[in-house]
């Protein structure tokens, strides 16, 4: 009888599994064998790495935190902030070296312009000539020394308007580096008829650290000017600041670099291009004045900008600051308060005096003004025009910064006090400055408001700051003060008061 093939099927794969299946059953603990094992060695490289990340990613959180913290500091304390100098290392008038350029034949004109800022025994520099000079018997002891500044005849020069002098008073500050003098900082140049106030260049100097390049003053006052020669050159008249550092770059090539510079005009214009080879851009301070300007300053010097007055320049060349006297004698006046309270010389006050609808404009240490009406402070801040523009046929679009017309209204003109007296006053711990009407022609106002021709003088008292600059600028506040004095108006002047704003009451 023949076997049923389907049975024998069932037996043939019976057997087939039974001979199989201790293969089988080693085969698959192999595979979970393995499984376990990786995900065993899964488990602890996972650890490992998570560990090892948290512990990096604390040491960058600190490392971050610290360098955050640095960030924030330097931030907060710049490293040529005022705040960041000690007493002991600020820059004082001692670190500053003046180089006043000046020639033979204008000196004994413009040297009573030197002999009324500079301080013998306490500054330091030289007046750089052209050829020698024979001094007064007094001038030694009033005066920086001379020197005779070294040949130029190897350098070209071939602008036709200029003169090759330019050349010459270019290398006044290489010339005074190569002295070799000790414990300098800055390196600060002048003309022979630049008028400096000394301390306030200080005051702006303390800001910058002098171990960096530092090129400090600033543009001309007339557009015209700035576009012919440039809004990134700092002028030489106004006076302008090299940081040793840079004075010690800049003698270095010099002399290579004016040798490119053939056809410029003047001597401020070869140091621009040296400082443009060099990478050092000007860092503009708007106390420094060229004042490229005729006439009269009285409009600038009424409204200066909300910064310290540090120079003055072209003296010869417009009317002395101070009606009826001579304009070293006008300078002389100057130095009344200059020496009261420098910081604070020619800042702009406005207040108003309610009860007469009067708006009073003090510019302290020089003048104060009294206007009938009420005239906000956007528009007292604006310079008016008393002077004219160095290219005298350009008209008032001709400046750089906003001015206003003097007034022709009978109404609007101004009532001007010049100052006449400043004192300090010990017990009060308070200056006290005295301002004289100055007669001028009034035609009759049919505005019925006060008639302030009834004021013939305007006393001002301020507490001196010499920290004025230290802060962040803001025009000082002034205030009506009650007086029974007849023909006098009395003000306080200082910083303003919490809530204080510059607005009618």
């Amino acid at each position: 009888m023949k076997d049923n093939p389907k049975n024998s099927q069932s037996q043939l794969w019976d057997q087939t599994l039974r001979n199989s299946s201790p293969s089988i059953r080693t085969l698959v603990k192999r595979i979970v064998y393995f499984i376990v094992f990786i995900s065993l060695t899964y488990m602890f490289y996972s650890l490992k790495f998570t560990y090892s990340s948290h512990d990096s990613c604390s040491t960058l959180s600190h490392d971050q935190h610290q360098s955050s913290s640095q960030v924030t500091q330097k931030a907060i304390i710049p490293s040529g902030s005022t705040q960041n100098q000690t007493d002991k290392h600020k820059t004082e008038l001692r670190h500053i070296v003046f180089g006043i350029a000046a020639s033979a034949d204008l000196w004994e004109n413009r040297k009573d312009y030197t002999k009324v800022w500079w301080r013998p025994n306490e500054m330091r520099g030289f007046v750089w000539l052209d050829n020698p000079v024979k001094n007064g018997s007094d001038d030694d002891n009033s005066l920086p020394p001379l020197k005779l500044s070294s040949e130029t005849s190897n350098f070209r020069y071939t602008n036709r308007k200029g003169s090759r002098s330019a050349i010459r008073l270019s290398r006044i500050v290489s010339e005074t580096v190569r002295l070799g003098m000790e414990d300098v900082r800055w390196f600060v140049m002048g003309d022979d008829d630049t008028v400096f106030i000394e301390e306030n260049l200080v005051r702006v100097l303390r800001k910058y650290d002098h171990n960096q390049f530092y090129y400090i003053g600033s543009s001309s006052e007339s557009h015209l000017q700035n576009v012919y020669f440039s809004y990134n050159m700092a002028y030489g008249g106004g006076g302008f600041a090299i940081s040793y550092p840079l004075a010690k770059a800049l003698e270095k090539m010099q002399d290579r670099c004016i040798q490119r510079y053939p056809s410029l005009y003047g001597s401020d214009d070869r140091i621009h291009a040296c400082m443009a080879e060099l990478g050092v851009p000007l860092t503009k301070e708007i106390g420094f004045h060229q004042y490229d300007v005729y006439g009269n300053l009285f409009g600038l010097l009424t409204a200066h900008p909300i910064a310290p007055l540090v120079s003055f320049h072209h003296l010869d060349l417009v009317e002395p600051i101070f009606p009826n006297m001579d304009r070293i004698q006008a300078l002389q006046r100057l130095k009344l308060p200059m020496k009261l309270d420098s910081a604070a010389l020619m800042q702009q006050s406005i207040c108003y005096d309610t009860s007469r609808k009067w708006t009073i404009s003090v510019s302290w240490g020089y003048s104060a003004q009294i206007f009938r009406g009420i005239f906000p402070a956007r528009e007292m801040e604006i310079p008016t025009r008393t002077f004219l523009n160095w290219y005298k046929r350009a008209d008032y679009t001709g400046y750089d910064w906003n001015t206003r017309p003097v007034s022709r209204h009978p109404c609007q003109m101004p009532f001007v006090y010049m100052l006449s007296n400043a004192l300090y006053n010990s017990s009060t711990s308070q200056t006290a400055s005295e301002y004289i009407l100055y007669p001028t022609p009034h035609q009759a106002c049919n505005w019925r408001m006060a008639d302030p021709s009834q004021i013939q003088r305007v006393e001002v008292f301020r507490k001196p700051d010499p920290f004025l600059w230290d802060k962040p600028p803001r025009r000082n506040c002034c205030r009506i003060l009650p007086s029974e004095k007849e023909g006098t108006i009395v003000i306080d002047v200082g910083a303003c008061r919490e809530g204080e704003v510059i607005e009618l009451q």
